[in-house]
Formats: structure tokens, C-alpha cells, sequence
């Protein structure tokens, strides 16, 4: 459980951690590479250290040291394959295609992961039926699982990702080495989709972007057999950050490794609601305190628009605004749900339908027992309590530390009031 005390006037400055959203898919990458990977800047959370015990039940070998992160997979093997982890997380999905590549079969169970609902898979296996795989569902068995095997067809195919990030990133591992040609239609290409692009060009593979969300994975013999990278820096948490420094800082924050232009919507919305940001130069953003908010509308879409993963963040901010604003949620339906842990703040909310809310303010948010329905609605709850007039606690807090990297002391170095208690039963 966390405990938030609000009225905070924070200050100081903050580096954004590297991507959870990046780092999980070249995690996966690395069992292409049949031995040595190196990963520079992974975030210590939560399901990196699950994925890692996956892997390591495949017995590759796993050094994470800091933020750095050796991984060995010249032995691999299915047979301790640990089905109760896979359940955990659902970014597990994406063990799918290397370990095809690997092995030419896999039994997985379905993965779960948070509580966002309709995220389907369905995508992802009809991408690998398309290039030869045949799929199998055990929906009714004890434990449901999916089972796949087959070989690769050769010769030029065309598939569609429909806009879906682990989609559009297993399909790229699935065809890097298959022959000849094959165009990925309708992909994804958010910053971590390209930072998985760029980990795999570096190991050899042959990948070219067209203006249209088009990828064409050409085909290479091999991959290279040993490789150093990089995460990129998480945009989401910067834009997070954003928001708290806008409500809750002194006069003004900065944020370090921003990915101020992956953020090019988001922030042009915080300018719309009157948030003053300065660019001060190697990617690092200025947000300043504001007093006063203006209400607006926003709609999240995919990749460069507004991001479905900060809008709950943005509600917060919203909350605070000047009479009526409204929130549309494109992608997933009912992910605004946990917008009834901001009433029990005594914010002001109407949820119209699975994919629309209303939001009227200013309110001033009240003390109260919260919970985390997710990870991006957790941390919603903490820039809540950070503005609220008293002690808001908040449980579930498992879902936070999945994808903030030590957020608790990164708040408490810019003198925030927040601490890490036991739950109170």
C-alpha cells in the first residue's frame, strides 16, 4: 500500500527510466540471438523480472546487473517451460515467434496481465497461420493454452497487424528469417515498435518502413550471433511526469530524456489546458506549475496520437480544469472504469458509455482509500493523492511497480510525500 500526502510543492529534476514497452519485446528478441545480448538502461520493475524468470525456466542465462542486462541463449530449452509466470504478464505473448524460430513449436498458456479488457491475440496467431504455422486452442481444459507448430512457407505473403504494438512486434520476429518477402500491413509504430525494428536491423535483419504504416521484412539467412543495444527512454512515464509537474510542483520541474518528440500530441494538449513547457535542449522539458486549467476534450488513438496509456493521468489534470471536459477511449473498451476511484476523491465524473466520460471541475480531491485497477490508472492515484487535501491511501500496488521503476523514491528526491506502508487489514 502507498500512502500519498497531498498539498505537495515539489521541486528539483527527474530522468526518465527506459521503456518497459521497449524493453520486454527485445528481451523476447534476444532468444533470435544464439548467444550473447547485451541491454543497456532496462527498468528494475516488476515484469522484467518475471519475464527474466521465463526465461531463465528456458535455461538461458540472465545477468542484470544495474540497469544492464546479459542474456545467454546459446542453451534453450522448452521442456521447464514455467506456465504459471506466463500467466502473470501478459507481454509474455510475445515468447511466441522466437521461440517458433527456435524450436518450430510452442504450448503456452493464455496470457493475462492487467485488468484492461478485450485485448485480443487473435492477430497475432492469424499473422502465424498466414506464414505456416498451425494453431491449436485448449480454451476448455484445465488450463486453457495455445499450441502452435508447423515450418514456414516460402515466398512473398502479405499480413495485417491491424494497428496492434505486440501484434505488428511478434510478426516482426516471426518472419525476419523466413523466405522471401513479407508485408506487414495495417503496423503499429509507436517508439518501442521502432526500437525493436532497430535491435533487429542491428542483428542483420532486413526491414523497411513505408510512409503508409507498411513494414517489409526482407528475408536474411542469419542474424548475428552476438549484440549490444539500447532501450530507448519511456515516453509514457514522461508524459506521466508531466502531468504531476503541472499540478504539483513549486514553480517549474525538469524532466531528462523526455522523448519530447514522441510526446508531440500529449504536449500539445497540456499547451491547450494552458500548461506552459519550455524545451531546454537535449531532450529535456520544462513544465511549469499551473493555477489555472482549462477544460478541453481529448481522444487517444494510435501512435503519434494521443496516447491510450496517458489518458488516465491526463484525467487527473482534467479533474482540475475549468468546468466540463470529456475523455473518448478509441482503443479499449471499459478502460475507463477506474475513473470511479477519482469519485470516491469527490471529483465530478459521468462515465457515458464503455468508451466515453465526462469530467466537471475544479474539484478539490478528498482523502479516501483507493485502488489500482492498472498500471497507468495506479499511478493516476498518486498524482491524485499529490493534490489532494489529506492522506489518500492506495492498495494494489503490484500494479505500479509492473511498469514505474522505483517511482516512490524518484517523488521522494523531488520531496514529495509519499512512503511504502503495510496494508492495513
Amino acid at each position: 500500500m502507498l500512502k500519498v500526502i497531498g498539498w505537495n510543492s515539489l521541486e528539483g529534476i527527474v530522468k526518465i527510466s527506459g521503456s518497459k514497452n521497449a524493453a520486454l519485446p527485445l528481451i523476447a528478441a534476444s532468444i533470435l540471438i544464439k548467444w550473447k545480448t547485451k541491454l543497456e538502461w532496462i527498468p528494475r520493475i516488476g515484469d522484467i523480472f518475471t519475464f527474466l524468470e521465463i526465461l531463465e525456466s528456458l535455461w538461458t542465462k540472465v545477468n542484470f546487473v544495474w540497469n544492464t542486462l546479459e542474456i545467454d541463449t546459446s542453451i534453450l530449452s522448452l521442456e521447464k517451460l514455467d506456465f504459471e509466470k506466463i500467466k502473470r504478464i501478459r507481454a509474455s505473448v510475445l515468447l511466441l515467434s522466437p521461440c517458433l524460430q527456435r524450436f518450430w513449436k510452442i504450448v503456452i498458456p493464455f496470457p493475462w496481465g492487467c485488468n484492461i479488457w478485450k485485448r485480443p491475440i487473435d492477430w497475432h496467431l492469424e499473422g502465424l497461420k498466414n506464414i505456416g504455422y498451425e494453431v491449436s486452442l485448449w480454451v476448455k481444459s484445465t488450463i486453457p493454452t495455445i499450441d502452435i507448430s508447423g515450418n514456414l512457407e516460402e515466398g512473398e505473403k502479405t499480413i495485417n497487424a491491424w494497428f496492434w504494438v505486440t501484434t505488428t512486434e511478434n510478426l516482426l520476429m516471426a518472419n525476419v528469417l523466413r523466405k522471401w518477402k513479407t508485408i506487414i500491413k495495417l503496423s503499429a509504430i509507436e517508439p518501442h515498435v521502432m526500437n525493436l525494428v532497430d535491435f533487429l536491423r542491428k542483428a542483420w535483419a532486413d526491414i523497411q518502413m513505408r510512409f503508409d504504416n507498411e513494414i517489409i521484412v526482407n528475408w536474411v539467412e542469419e542474424l548475428s550471433n552476438k549484440i549490444n543495444f539500447e532501450v530507448v527512454s519511456d515516453y509514457i512515464e514522461a508524459g506521466t511526469f508531466m502531468v504531476i509537474w503541472a499540478l504539483a510542483s513549486k514553480d517549474y520541474l525538469d524532466i531528462e530524456n523526455a522523448r519530447i518528440n514522441d510526446l508531440y500530441s500529449f504536449i500539445e494538449k497540456l499547451k491547450e489546458v494552458w500548461v506552459k513547457v519550455k524545451n531546454m535542449w537535449n531532450d529535456t522539458l520544462r513544465v511549469f506549475r499551473v493555477n489555472k486549467i482549462k477544460a478541453t476534450n481529448i481522444q487517444t488513438n494510435i501512435f503519434p496520437g494521443f496516447p491510450t496509456d496517458l489518458q488516465s493521468p491526463f484525467a487527473v489534470l482534467l479533474s482540475q480544469a475549468e468546468w466540463e471536459s470529456k475523455i473518448h477511449e478509441v482503443l479499449f473498451e471499459w478502460r475507463l472504469s477506474w475513473l470511479v476511484e477519482l469519485e470516491k476523491m469527490k471529483a465530478k465524473i459521468n462515465i457515458l458509455n464503455p468508451h466515453e466520460a465526462e469530467i466537471i471541475g475544479p474539484t478539490l480531491l478528498r482523502w479516501a482509500t483507493v485502488t489500482s485497477w492498472d498500471l497507468r490508472a495506479g499511478v493516476s492515484m498518486i498524482i491524485a493523492g499529490l493534490v489532494a487535501n489529506w492522506d489518500t491511501l492506495i492498495t494494489n500496488v503490484e500494479y505500479i511497480e509492473r511498469g514505474y521503476e522505483d517511482i516512490v523514491s524518484k517523488l521522494k528526491n523531488v520531496w514529495a510525500n509519499i512512503e511504502k506502508i503495510e496494508e492495513i487489514i
